[in-house]
C-alpha cells in the first residue's frame, strides 16, 4: 500500500507479548498528518530497520532503555525525507537517519538525526553496514574484541548484518574466522562471498563436534549474538585470555522461563576464571557512541574499496513489518532486513 500525502500510518503497541510476538502484538492505526511546530521538521520515512532489540522494547522488564507504552508508536531506526523543516542543518529533500518508528511520517527537533545530503549514494546501508549493524560489529570486535593477527575468531549468527561485519572485519585484520550459521545456504554465502575461513551449521547433527573441528587451536575471540546451544558448543574451545563480547542474545529473547537442561552458571563462571577470560556485554550507542566519526571513516573506505560485502534484505511495504520482524527472531532473515514503506 503506498504512503499517503495526508494520512499517517503506524504500528502502535497493543499489547506486551509472552514469549513470541503475534498478530496481537502490534496493531495499524491511520491519523492524520502530524503538524510540524516551532522548530520541528517533518519526516517522511523512507525505510524501517528491523532489530532484535526491538522485542526487548516490547516488554516492560527492567533494560537498559525504556519501553514502549502500551498504545505507542513501535520504535525503530529510519532512514527519512525532510518534507518541512524549521530546524537548522536540516532542509527540504535533505536525507537522513533518524528514529523515526514504524510510521509513514515522524516529527523530530533534529536530535541524533544524522544529515547525509540530497542524495546518497545507497541511503537504506545507513541502517546496516554504514549504520548501527556496522558501528556494533567494529567497536565489539576491536575495541572488547582486541583482536591480534593471527588469532581465531569466531562469529555467531555470521551472515546476519552484524556477524558478517564482524567477520571480515576480522579478516582484514589478520585473523582466523570461523562463522555459524543456521543452513548451508548461508554458510556458503559466508565463505564464498564474505571470505570467512570456515563457517559451521549449527542446525546440521554434530555441530559441537563440526566446530572443535573447525578451531584446531582453540577460539581466541567469540563474538556473541546468540546464546543458548550455540555458546553451550563454543565453551570447551574457548582458549585462556579469550575475549567474549555480547552484544545480543537473539535464542533468549522470546523465552518465558529458564532454558531446559543442567545450571550451566556455575560451569560458565568456572570457565572465565580458570581461564581468565573478558566478558564483556555493551550497548552500542552507550559505550562507543563517541567513536562513530572513526568508524564512519574507517568502515565506509573498506565499503567502498570493496573489502566488506554487504547484503540487504528489503521487503516492501510497512504492512508488511510485523510478520517480518516475527521471521527475524525466528532466524529466518538472510541479510540486513529492512521494510521499505513506500514499496
Amino acid at each position: 500500500m503506498p504512503q499517503s500525502d495526508t494520512q499517517n500510518r503506524k504500528f502502535i503497541l497493543a499489547e506486551r507479548p509472552r514469549g513470541e510476538p503475534d498478530r496481537n502484538t502490534l496493531r495499524l492505526v491511520t491519523e492524520d498528518l502530524p503538524r510540524p511546530g516551532r522548530g520541528q521538521m517533518l519526516l517522511r520515512n523512507e525505510y524501517l530497520s528491523l532489530d532484535p532489540y526491538m522485542r526487548g522494547r516490547m516488554s516492560d522488564a527492567p533494560s537498559y532503555a525504556a519501553p514502549v507504552e502500551i498504545g505507542g508508536v513501535m520504535v525503530g531506526g529510519t532512514v527519512s525525507q525532510v518534507l518541512r523543516s524549521d530546524v537548522t542543518g536540516f532542509a527540504e529533500g535533505d536525507w537522513v537517519v533518524a528514529f523515526g518508528g514504524w510510521q509513514d511520517y515522524a516529527l523530530s527537533d533534529g536530535s541524533g538525526v544524522i544529515n547525509m545530503g540530497k542524495a546518497p549514494e545507497h541511503p537504506s546501508w545507513a541502517l546496516g553496514v554504514l549504520g548501527m549493524p556496522g558501528l556494533t560489529a567494529w567497536a565489539g570486535l576491536t575495541q572488547i574484541g582486541q583482536p591480534e593477527a593471527g588469532e581465531t575468531l569466531v562469529v555467531a549468527a555470521a551472515s546476519g548484518p552484524v556477524g558478517a561485519t564482524v567477520g571480515q572485519i576480522g579478516k582484514i585484520l589478520g585473523c582466523h574466522v570461523v562463522g555459524i550459521a543456521g543452513g548451508p545456504k548461508k554458510c556458503t554465502h559466508v565463505v564464498e562471498t564474505l571470505g570467512f575461513d570456515a563457517c559451521v551449521d549449527y542446525k546440521a547433527d554434530g555441530f559441537p563436534e563440526a566446530l572443535k573441528a573447525a578451531v584446531p587451536d582453540g577460539i581466541d575471540i567469540y563474538f556473541e549474538n546468540v546464546g543458548g546451544a550455540v555458546l553451550d558448543a563454543v565453551l570447551p574451545c574457548l582458549n585462556p585470555l579469550a575475549r567474549i563480547p555480547v552484544c545480543g542474545l537473539i535464542s533468549q529473547y522470546n523465552a518465558t522461563s529458564l532454558p531446559d537442561g543442567p545450571d550451566r552458571l556455575n560451569f560458565l563462571m568456572g570457565q572465565i576464571l580458570r581461564k581468565r577470560m573478558t566478558v564483556r556485554g555493551f550497548i552500542v550507542f552507550n559505550d562507543f557512541g563517541h567513536l562513530y566519526p572513526e568508524f564512519a571513516s574507517t568502515v565506509g573506505a573498506w565499503v567502498r574499496q570493496g573489502r566488506i560485502h554487504y547484503r540487504e534484505e528489503v521487503i516492501d511495504g510497512l504492512e508488511q513489518a510485523p510478520s517480518a520482524f516475527i521471521g527475524l527472531l525466528r532466524g529466518e532473515a538472510f541479510g540486513k532486513r529492512v521494510i521499505r514503506l513506500a514499496g
